[in-house]
């Protein structure tokens, strides 16, 4: 397995995202709603939201790329944890009741196919739960300014791996790691394609201009 994007990068994301993650923990715990049985945690990254979903009732197991982000979470947490690839996931079909997906559509390069594997180890009728980036209102073609206003450029049409933009903050996670960009369309369509029925849409947070989106969808 290759080098993943934030190995090398763990303890400075742990640090940087910290009071992110705080902010969203009732949300994302609302959200759920209570629940029971085995969840996957996808993309866990340091495992900052692993208590959170174990409050709601669930058996919380975390995956993702990077060995460094994994080697945190062993720290923070006793939930089982698996170095994997979203899109080529190491368990049978039907072994979760719910899959976490926060935050990974910026880093999966092939989203799309991160959902189809979602979809496939859920059980029929199982929930997956989507919290991340509002791609309307952040990407490479967002360039933030001062007075909390966005100036949106042409470019967010441009749907995949985006390396470098200008108005990018130096040292910010976009400026170190790059990031995958998925037009609203695409991203709604995967969860479609994946064979998820989307039951509830909503744009967390209640800033001015959102920055969050959250999907909740059921395995059909």
């Amino acid at each position: 397995m290759t080098t993943a994007r934030y190995d090398g990068q763990a303890e400075w994301y742990d640090d940087m995202n910290a009071d992110g993650a705080a902010a969203n923990l009732a949300r994302v715990v609302e959200l759920l709603g209570p629940g029971a049985g085995r969840c996957l945690d996808l993309g866990c990254g340091t495992g900052q939201y692993l208590d959170a979903i174990r409050s709601t009732g669930r058996t919380v197991i975390g995956l993702d790329r990077s060995a460094d982000q994994l080697r945190l979470a062993r720290r923070r947490d006793r939930a089982p944890l698996l170095q994997g690839d979203a899109t080529a996931l190491p368990f049978a079909a039907g072994t979760f009741g719910t899959v976490t997906a926060l935050w990974i559509s910026t880093d999966v390069d092939d989203f799309a196919g991160a959902l189809r594997e979602a979809a496939r180890v859920l059980v029929p009728g199982g929930l997956l739960l989507f919290y991340g980036v509002h791609p309307c209102f952040n990407g490479p073609h967002v360039e933030n300014r001062q007075d909390g206003a966005l100036i949106v450029h042409p470019s967010y049409r441009t749907a995949g791996r985006h390396e470098h933009a200008p108005w990018w903050r130096v040292g910010g996670i976009r400026e170190r790691l790059g990031m995958s960009h998925v037009p609203l369309p695409g991203l709604i369509n995967a969860f479609v394609g994946a064979g998820l029925s989307i039951d509830h849409v909503s744009e967390p947070r209640e800033q001015p201009i959102p920055s969050v989106l959250a999907i909740r969808a059921f395995r059909r």
